[in-house]
């Protein structure tokens, strides 16, 4: 009976691997996705418009997007994706819609094809370290691969760094020193603290005792 189950089984996920080539539509937006963007997704090469827009999808984009030349929209906007724009996206000839604003991309936008065609900078929105047509931004030899750093910034933020340290530092010998005044001063209050750090030693020293003593029992 399991082995007869099992065959159905085996049959139902042949038949639906076997169908989906024949899929057109895929959405499956707001539903609090994750990971990556598997690459076995871009057999499908059947699809027409694919949505995977509000999500917390990671990673960059296969690098075999290129292969689904019928897809005419694709929206990956809203999500967590990083890293450059594949060059095979160029390859996308069909493309009509595309949306991948509030992502983490970086460096130059494919150019050729369909892309000249989409000239909205939407498109990119809030992807600040990507260039090229249509963004305002200019590509230069080390948009490639890398977001643009400023040694500028670099050394302000060592700044303000050494300053928070400073200023906890400083704060925590103000305090101590307090606290060591208060006590030197107040006979009371001195030897009520002495009494609390007492009880606390006591305590951790009955803990320990205790933990041994099970132990040995159970050695």
């Amino acid at each position: 009976m399991g082995k007869r189950c099992q065959a159905i089984h085996e049959r139902k996920r042949l038949d639906f691997t076997k169908n989906l080539k024949f899929v057109i539509n895929m959405d499956l937006s707001s539903n609090n996705l994750v990971g990556f963007i598997p690459e076995v997704l871009t057999s499908l090469t059947g699809l027409v418009s694919l949505n995977l827009s509000h999500n917390s999808l990671l990673g960059e984009i296969p690098s075999k997007i290129g292969k689904m030349k019928f897809l005419e929209s694709l929206d990956l906007s809203r999500n967590q994706l990083e890293g450059p724009l594949p060059s095979s996206m160029s390859s996308l000839t069909s493309l009509s819609h595309l949306n991948l604003s509030y992502n983490n991309f970086l460096g130059p936008i494919p150019e050729g094809n369909q892309f000249f065609t989409l000239e909205d900078s939407s498109i990119y929105a809030r992807n600040q370290y990507l260039c090229g047509e249509p963004m305002l931004k200019k590509c230069s030899c080390d948009d490639n691969n890398e977001a643009p750093t400023s040694e500028g910034n670099d050394d302000s933020n060592k700044k303000e760094k050494i300053l928070f340290y400073f200023i906890v530092a400083l704060s925590f010998m103000i305090g101590f020193k307090g606290t060591i005044r208060v006590l030197f001063f107040n006979k009371c209050l001195r030897f009520a603290c002495f009494r609390y750090v007492e009880k606390i030693d006591d305590e951790i020293y009955v803990a320990i005792a205790i933990r041994l003593a099970r132990i040995k029992r159970i050695w």
